[in-house]
C-alpha cells in the first residue's frame, strides 16, 4: 500500500503512524534502534505490505495493468488504491481529508528528529505538494506517476499508467473496496498481535 493507506491503518496512533510512514527506509533489524511505538509502526508496515503482495484481489488488479510495467505493477496498484481511498475518504473516516492531511504534516514537523534523511526529503515534497489530499484526483495521481517515472530514469513507463486507471476505473475501484475491507481487518488484528509481543 502507499502512504495514505499506511497512515490510515495506524488508527490515529501518532508515533505508530510515523513508524508506518518511514518503514520503507528502515532496513532489516535497524528498527530495533527506535522507540517502541515506532517499532510497532515499522513492523505493521511490513505485515501490510506482505499481505497486500499475496492477496488475490491485489494480484488481480496487477493483471489488469499492461505488461510493460513489469515489476513496477505493484507500486502502481499501491498508488491507485491510495487514489480510491482518498476519493472515497468519507466512507472510511469522519474527519475531512484536508484536515487529516494537515494534521499528519504537522505531526511530521513535530518529530523530524526521528525521520531518516531520505524520509525528511520525501516529507518535504509531500507537504509542499499536499500529496495526501491530491491523491483524490486523477490529476494528482498522474503527477505522482510522472514523478515515479522520472525517478526510475523513465524505464518504468509509469507515467502511462494513468491511461490504465482510466480504462479500467470501475474494476480497479471495485477491487480496492473488496481488498481494503480485508486489509483493515488484517491490519487491526496484526497491530494487536504486535503490541502484545511488546507487553510480554
Amino acid at each position: 500500500m502507499n502512504y495514505l493507506a499506511h497512515i490510515y491503518l495506524s488508527r490515529d496512533q501518532e508515533m505508530v503512524s510515523i513508524g508506518n510512514f518511514m518503514a520503507d527506509h528502515v532496513k532489516g533489524s535497524k528498527y530495533k534502534s527506535y522507540s517502541e511505538p515506532l517499532q510497532i509502526g515499522i513492523l505493521l508496515h511490513r505485515q501490510i505490505d506482505s499481505f497486500t503482495d499475496a492477496h488475490p484481489i491485489s494480484r488481480r488488479s496487477k493483471r489488469r495493468l499492461h505488461d510493460r510495467y513489469g515489476l513496477f505493477r505493484g507500486i502502481i496498484i499501491d498508488i491507485f488504491y491510495d487514489h480510491f481511498l482518498a476519493k472515497n475518504w468519507k466512507d472510511y473516516s469522519a474527519m475531512d481529508l484536508k484536515v487529516y492531511s494537515e494534521n499528519f504534516y504537522e505531526l511530521l514537523g513535530k518529530h523530524e528528529e526521528v525521520l531518516p534523511q531520505k524520509v525528511l526529503m520525501i516529507s518535504s515534497y509531500m507537504i509542499r505538494d499536499n500529496w495526501l489530499l491530491s491523491y483524490a484526483e486523477i490529476e494528482g495521481i498522474e503527477k505522482v506517476l510522472n514523478g515515479m517515472n522520472r525517478r526510475t530514469g523513465s524505464i518504468s513507463e509509469m507515467n502511462r499508467a494513468v491511461m490504465d486507471l482510466q480504462d479500467h476505473y470501475e474494476e480497479f475501484e471495485n477491487d480496492f473496496r473488496l481488498f481494503f475491507k480485508d486489509l483493515c481487518e488484517f491490519s487491526d488484528r496484526k497491530m494487536n498481535e504486535i503490541k502484545q509481543l511488546y507487553e510480554k
